[in-house]
């Protein structure tokens, strides 16, 4: 896998793209250091990276089990550390499902999804960040 930046102007946006998808992605850092807010920062491309990650594979277990999903939705928040790297220390991810649903089955889906199957969730545990996750039946 390989991703490139493409440096857009003189501050810190850049366009990343990748070989395995047409699809452009701007990045921008804080106003601080130049940034002008055309993209996301990098450290939520994290907690989206996570949320997508788990939210893909949760998807996936759920149709195998023939849940009836309407709509499903994912928030993901994080707390940072206030030493430089300002690494996350504790994220949660929030899934709120929709439709007939056996809630059993669906607990038993996340905690797969999440904590077996999704690789980003593995490399954040690796590196010391405690990650947990709840489901909200609607």
């Amino acid at each position: 896998m390989k991703v490139q930046l493409k440096r857009m102007n003189d501050a810190v946006h850049f366009e990343a793209s990748s070989e395995q998808s047409p699809i452009k992605v701007n990045i921008d850092g804080a106003e601080s250091i130049g940034g002008e807010n055309k993209g996301v920062r990098p450290m939520e491309l994290v907690l989206m990276a996570l949320g997508s990650c788990s939210v893909f594979d949760l998807s996936t277990i759920l149709k195998k089990q023939r849940q009836d999903v309407q709509d499903i939705q994912v928030e993901v928040s994080g707390d940072r550390r206030e030493e430089v790297p300002n690494i996350f220390t504790k994220i949660h991810i929030t899934f709120s499902l929709k439709g007939n649903i056996d809630e059993e089955k669906a607990q038993k889906a996340a905690e797969l999804a999440v904590k077996k199957y999704c690789s980003v969730h593995d490399m954040l545990v690796a590196g010391g960040v405690e990650i947990t996750y709840s489901l909200k039946f609607i």
